[in-house]
């Protein structure tokens, strides 16, 4: 007997909004599959209002309830029968982050939850991250954002510890991260990797996604810490308009690459690893897992 229902996962981040419908396949006998159905993304850099202003703008208002409208048609028109709807640093940051969900619900009838960084680490890996790591090995698992940056260390196939720090793509641009911040990151990752020899890092994020395809390694292969360096170096070359025309970047990606590409270097150099595997998970693949296995609320179409 095969059973197959649509769920849907929407992630209000600090850069972009995300909505992710999935096909959730049962069949008797078999584990249940997660299919990628439809990925729709809305670039409307709420972190660069609320880093700043501490609040989201009349526009980005407007902008988020009419990416909202929409959302909710693709939701009924998939006929998705659960979703949830989660929003990241800048709406948890913003002092009218609030007020904006309440009338997004009132206008669109969709709740959206703000979360926490140490509960958006939780949902991420909540993802079937067993099925790109060896039980065998250690991982420093970092997701990157516009406003905040998730760690996660992973042992022999277990989550050991995770921390958020406030270290993020839209922050970076803006000048904004604090040298301590950076020194109290450091000293987080040294001081949980240190007791293992050897340690890989799993990256996900849109900007490390982007730079796995550029570089036209297989699926389950990894990225060096050379090429990233390299890759690093060869964008820092090019002004933000040669990384539109010449390198072919999307305008709201050519200019947050870069932070991103230190970010998940720093990390490298930190942990001490020479790896880094590029999954293409994130969190709302984590958000539709989350849903299916009830770990989560979750709201009806």
């Amino acid at each position: 007997m095969l059973s197959i229902k649509k769920y849907a996962a929407i992630d209000i981040g600090s850069n972009a909004v995300r909505l992710l419908i999935a096909n959730i396949i049962e069949e008797k006998g078999k584990d249940t599959r997660f299919k990628k159905s439809s990925l729709v993304r809305v670039p409307i850099r709420l972190g660069a209002d609320v880093f700043l202003e501490q609040y989201i703008s009349d526009h980005n208002k407007e902008r988020m309830l009419d990416t909202m409208k929409a959302f909710k048609l693709l939701m009924k028109t998939h006929k998705v029968v659960k979703y949830k709807a989660c929003a990241t640093s800048a709406m948890r940051e913003a002092a009218n982050g609030k007020d904006i969900s309440e009338l997004i619900y009132k206008k669109t009838n969709i709740k959206i939850d703000i979360i926490e960084g140490e509960e958006e680490a939780a949902i991420i890996a909540a993802t079937d991250l067993h099925q790109f790591i060896d039980k065998n090995k250690t991982y420093l698992y970092v997701d990157v954002g516009g406003g905040s940056t998730e760690f996660t260390v992973i042992h022999n196939g277990k989550s050991i510890t995770s921390k958020s720090f406030k270290i993020g793509t839209v922050r970076l641009l803006n000048d904004i991260v604090k040298k301590e911040t950076w020194n109290e990151l450091e000293t987080w990752i040294k001081k949980h990797t240190e007791a293992y020899e050897k340690i890989d890092v799993i990256g996900s994020g849109g900007n490390i996604n982007k730079i796995f395809k550029i570089s036209g390694k297989p699926l389950g292969k990894p990225l060096t810490y050379f090429y990233l360096t390299s890759y690093y170096n060869t964008l820092q070359s090019y002004s933000y308009e040669e990384r539109i025309t010449e390198l072919d970047l999307n305008q709201d990606r050519a200019d947050v690459i870069i932070p991103a590409t230190r970010i998940y270097l720093s990390a490298m150099k930190w942990s001490g690893a020479k790896d880094i595997y590029v999954p293409k998970i994130g969190l709302s693949d984590g958000i539709i897992k989350s849903i299916y296995y009830d770990t989560v609320s979750s709201n009806t179409q």
